[in-house]
């Protein structure tokens, strides 16, 4: 799962948001102010040029229907999802993989590593381009590179192109973690976007508890391909539901657009749009997103503290893949799909956060009405999930054993469930706030950091269960946690002065 830039998971926001500020108010009144040469045109600024293309009122993407936003949002979440439940239905996968290819079962986890690594770069090359050319074709164009990509990966005929085409297919779906965040921001106006990202927010963390799930019931009953010959069904439906639903939503692409037909229909090569007079090159724009990130990331150290905790709650959660199968297999007796229905207690944990979620923020927003909350009031949420993390981790190290009903393991991941997705919607919320205008950059941090937890934590996660036993290992875990757990309460008492001192944070409010 995890952004970049997004986010991206992930989860970030564009990087337009940097420049939100710059970007000239729409005017819905511009046509009744104009007479020539065009209704899109507003003359009574006398230092506006002219021939700049804004939009209309009615064709602002926050002026489609409630229900026209509500299936776009859901779309997108579904994509979202998607490419996460790709990411961890490998997991189940690996025997298969290891008796058609003859290689050891740290290669087969290499499966889900080097996808999720995949995953962290991509953003860094999406992000730039959505800048350029708008969201949807960059949806597009990425979900087509998925389902093209994901031929070779279901009928690899050794190791080596599987891991490849693993790689790729998590770059190349990693728009929809690292774009996706914007096009909420996009439809969704002021308040009204909390709850919107919230939502979409859950999807690419219930996609990898998802994965383990479906992949438990096809690898214990056919072969290990039909995994992913029924991932490509799926990103080809997710295609046609790209295409047919969701449109256009960023508005500087927009009037880009709108730009391009007037200077047809008039032929006046004269209008124009910010786009259109945009300095830079593509290379360039790269550079800076690949170069933002790491300096926001290194140079700024309430930055590298949040984005190093919210990547071992992240690393856990991928560890799980590999710790299950010692929880439930060994000392349970569970079968291979009864080992997948177990993630089960973990997605009701994420709904369930997910829910408390939102009423915080709502909660939020009421103790300061009218009025954008001070960045630190994130961090509320951020503190119910500090204490539910580790407090799950110890009950799941403790109920593992044997003599234990195994219904007491379920529960423990449940509540974890509903501490990751606090932990992180806190920590999105504080990083988009809290570092505007370099918010892109931030979570294009955090998306990069919590992956390459997430790629590296499978890959040492079954020597230490054996080394460690599911107690050891499980409250080894819990103990990082419990001395990662203050993070939240100390920012929230002297975010403010460190956001001061920083020259990468928004100092409003401080």
């Amino acid at each position: 799962m995890t952004n970049s830039s997004t986010s991206t998971d992930t989860l970030s926001p564009p990087r337009d948001l940097e420049k939100a500020e710059e970007q000239p108010p729409v005017d819905p009144d511009q046509h009744k102010k104009e007479a020539s040469p065009s209704p899109t045109l507003d003359r009574d600024t006398k230092d506006q040029d002219p021939f700049l293309v804004h939009l209309d009122a009615d064709e602002s993407p926050k002026a489609l229907s409630f229900a026209r936003k509500v299936v776009i949002m859901l779309v997108i979440s579904s994509g979202a999802l998607c490419s996460t439940f790709a990411s961890s239905v490998a997991a189940f996968a690996e025997p298969g993989e290891e008796k058609s290819f003859g290689v050891s079962k740290e290669v087969t986890i290499l499966g889900v590593s080097l996808y999720v690594l995949g995953i962290a770069f991509g953003p860094l090359l999406a992000g730039p381009l959505s800048e350029l050319y708008g969201r949807s074709p960059i949806y597009r164009v990425s979900y087509i590179l998925f389902f093209a990509f994901s031929w070779p990966v279901a009928f690899a005929p050794d190791i080596g192109v599987f891991l490849v085409f693993r790689f790729l297919t998590g770059f190349c779906c990693s728009a929809f973690l690292s774009v996706a965040g914007g096009s909420m921001s996009d439809i969704f106006a002021g308040l009204q976007v909390a709850v919107p990202t919230a939502i979409y927010t859950l999807s690419p963390f219930i996609g990898p508890m998802l994965g383990p799930l479906v992949s438990g019931f096809i690898n214990q009953n056919t072969n290990w391909r039909w995994t992913y010959r029924i991932l490509i069904i799926w990103v080809f439906v997710e295609v046609l539901f790209i295409f047919a639903l969701v449109p256009e939503t960023y508005e500087p692409a927009l009037r880009k657009t709108k730009a391009k037909k007037l200077r047809k229909t008039t032929g006046d090569s004269r209008y124009y749009a910010p786009l259109d007079k945009r300095s830079g090159s593509l290379i360039n724009l790269v550079a800076v997103s690949c170069y933002r990130p790491f300096e926001l990331l290194f140079m700024d150290r309430m930055n590298f503290l949040l984005d190093l905790w919210t990547s071992l709650i992240f690393g856990i959660l991928y560890l799980t893949f590999q710790a299950y199968p010692y929880i439930f297999v060994v000392n349970h007796g569970f079968d291979v799909q009864s080992t997948g229905l177990a993630f089960i207690g973990l997605g009701i944990g994420m709904c369930v956060g997910t829910a408390t979620n939102i009423w915080l923020i709502i909660r939020t927003h009421k103790l300061h009405p009218g009025v954008e909350p001070p960045p630190e009031a994130r961090l509320i949420t951020g503190e119910v999930g500090a204490v539910i993390v580790p407090a799950s981790l110890y009950m799941l190290a403790f109920t593992s054993y044997r003599h234990v009903h195994w219904i007491a393991p379920v529960i423990a991941t449940a509540l974890f469930g509903v501490g990751f997705i606090l932990c992180f919607s806190s920590t999105f919320t504080y990083l988009v706030s809290g570092y505007r205008p370099m918010a892109a950059s931030a979570m294009a941090a955090n998306a990069f950091a919590r992956s390459m937890f997430a790629a590296a934590f499978p890959l040492f996660a079954g020597q230490m269960y054996v080394a460690l036993g599911t107690d050891g290992a499980t409250a080894l875990l819990a103990g990082i946690m419990t001395i990662a757990a203050p993070l939240p309460f100390i920012f929230h008492r002297i975010g403010g002065r460190l956001r001061a001192q920083s020259r990468f944070a928004n100092h409003a409010q401080t």
